[in-house]
C-alpha cells in the first residue's frame, strides 16, 4: 500500500546538487513526488511509494551528495497526493 513521506532536510544542502540527486534516487527507487529548495536554507521533499522506497529514501536523504553536509532530517506521514512521477521544483 503506498504512503506519503514529508522529508524537510537542513544542513549543507542547498547549492550542492542535493535536489538532482535526490530526483535520481527517488526515481531509480521508483517513488513519485517533488523536491524543492526552501528560503531557509533547507530542502523539502515529498515523496509516495511503498514503506520499503520511502524508508530507502530516508537513509539516502540522511546522506544526500558526497558534497552535503546533512544535520538533520525531519520525516512527516501525510496524506496520499497522487503524485504520478518526481520533479524537482524551482523557487
Amino acid at each position: 500500500m503506498a504512503k506519503h513521506y514529508t522529508f524537510r532536510i537542513r544542513g549543507k544542502v542547498q547549492g550542492v546538487w542535493y535536489r538532482a540527486s535526490a530526483q535520481r534516487k527517488a526515481e531509480e527507487l521508483g517513488l513519485c513526488g517533488i523536491v524543492r529548495n526552501e528560503a531557509d536554507g533547507s530542502v523539502y521533499l515529498e515523496a509516495e511509494g511503498d514503506e520499503r522506497q520511502l524508508q530507502a529514501m530516508a537513509e539516502w536523504c540522511r546522506r544526500g551528495p558526497d558534497l552535503a553536509r546533512v544535520e538533520e532530517v525531519a520525516i512527516e506521514e501525510g496524506e496520499i497526493r497522487g503524485y504520478t512521477s518526481f520533479k524537482t521544483l524551482r523557487q
